[in-house]
């Protein structure tokens, strides 16, 4: 048995032996060897003999070129990059070396590596050995945008589509590019050009609706806009820019889906357009009254970005919606039940009789006059013209001139201005000699706080 086992292991080493000698026998030693099984796919052979081939000649550039195919071709672009690099400083030529494959797989392995520097300066090169290739002047066009050459970006951009006229890629580039530089009628050209031949092209979408929404045409730019956001890669920022636009028409209503079919695309919390989804929602939700909405993405905004243009003073300025149900009444309700939480409080907290009212942009406007309990009671009573404002802009002089005004055409002496936000200094200092009364936010949480705990019939608990 010992014998059998001893001529197993023989055989089996002399089996490994003649493997590894018709191996060596048969690993190529030249280069045009080398190639024939790049050609066949034959990676590993090929990395193994020019290896080997470099071993005793490092300055061999066939052998180093090939190496870097096979890495290609094995998805190793690191160890290709690091040859091809290597071969380039080195200057060496090569029989199977074609100059323009060599310095074409660099150029793209330097963008990859983001050496935008290395990768111009060899698509120049590629374009002085083949200045009939469009992708070459389409490549140096787009790398000198990137290096905020728009000038030198424009001239190879514009050679590129005048060498390749159905090329969408360029014209989208080249449209871009015009877009950055405020070349807003050429960026626009080019962007339909683009789309002519590839019409599913969501980026160009998005730019072209950029550029409608900066000439103010908000209704096209919102239909561009949307088909842009059929494209996930650019859901997210096609929907922020299409809210936007109705924004700008002052329709929250069209603006909030838009901006929740945003928020709803977001992934990373911290990009600037995923807090301006946030933030303009918050603001359509405010116009619209829904502030419980409107501070949940204040509050989401906060807990990534605290100085956030103004979510921290949104944020304090609403804190008693939190705290206070009478204030959250007060600016969350329909206009039907603010007019009545309004008559309620000035009739029980000012002891006032209303005897018209009417609902304005942000507010409410009522007739009073003085109740027979009224401590000021005058034998005549007067009526006052008084407007209540729940906007979050503070109210400015105008609108005080305004009521003024207004009171005067109807034989009013006095006014009253109630707001939940505040006054602006302009404001307070043309109310001071005139016959109007202020009530700031402060001072609507005391008119509330006293109304909200007294029957309206009664005026007690």
């Amino acid at each position: 048995m010992g014998l059998a086992v001893t001529t197993i292991f023989l055989a089996v080493g002399i089996g490994f032996l003649v493997f590894f000698i018709v191996k060596s026998i048969a690993l190529p030693k030249r280069a045009d060897q080398i190639l024939e099984f790049l050609k066949k796919g034959k990676t590993q052979i090929v990395i193994k003999a020019a290896k080997a081939i470099l071993a005793g000649d490092p300055k061999n550039a066939d052998a180093r070129y090939f190496l870097a195919k096979a890495y290609l071709a094995e998805k190793k672009e690191d160890l290709a990059y690091g040859e091809l690099k290597t071969l380039s400083l080195s200057g060496a030529a090569g029989e199977f070396t074609p100059e323009e494959d060599f310095r074409k797989e660099l150029a793209q392995l330097f963008v990859k590596n983001k050496q935008i520097e290395e990768a111009l300066k060899e698509y120049i090169l590629l374009i002085k050995l083949k200045p009939e290739k469009p992708e070459y002047y389409y490549w140096a066009g787009k790398l000198f945008t990137e290096r905020n050459r728009p000038d030198m970006a424009q001239n190879y951009l514009r050679k590129a589509a005048e060498l390749s006229p159905r090329d969408p890629k360029i014209h989208f580039e080249l449209g871009v590019m015009l877009y950055k530089s405020k070349n807003t009628m050429e960026a626009k050209d080019a962007l339909e050009r683009s789309l002519k031949f590839q019409a599913d092209n969501a980026q160009a979408y998005y730019y072209l609706g950029k550029i409608q929404k900066d000439a103010r045409d908000y209704n096209g730019a919102a239909a561009t806009l949307e088909k842009a956001a059929r494209d996930p890669l650019y859901r997210l920022r096609a929907l922020l820019e299409r809210g936007s636009c109705y924004m700008a028409l002052n329709a929250a209503d069209k603006a909030i889906p838009d901006l929740e079919r945003a928020v709803k695309a977001i992934t990373e919390e911290k990009a600037p357009e995923s807090l301006y989804a946030r933030y303009f929602l918050a603001m359509c939700y405010e116009k619209n009254r829904g502030m419980e909405k409107a501070i949940e993405q204040w509050d989401k905004i906060h807990s990534v970005k605290a100085n956030f243009k103004d979510v921290e003073a949104k944020l304090a300025q609403y804190q008693d919606l939190r705290n206070d149900d009478a204030v959250k009444d007060f600016l969350s309700s329909g206009n039907r039940e603010f007019m009545e939480i309004c008559k309620t409080m000035v009739s029980l907290s000012l002891a006032l009789t209303v005897k018209f009212s009417k609902t304005i942009p942000d507010g409410a406007e009522l007739v009073v006059i003085e109740n027979e309990s009224a401590k000021w009671k005058n034998a005549r009573k007067q009526p006052r013209l008084i407007r209540i404002y729940r906007s979050p802009d503070m109210v400015d002089d105008a609108k005080i001139r305004s009521i003024l005004d207004d009171a005067k055409k109807q034989n009013m002496a006095r006014a009253m201005v109630i707001t939940s936000s505040g006054f602006t200094g302009s404001a307070l200092d043309y109310a001071e000699s005139r016959p109007v009364e202020l009530y700031n936010k402060t001072k609507l949480q005391e008119l509330l706080k006293q109304s909200s705990g007294q029957n309206p019939r009664t005026g007690g608990p």
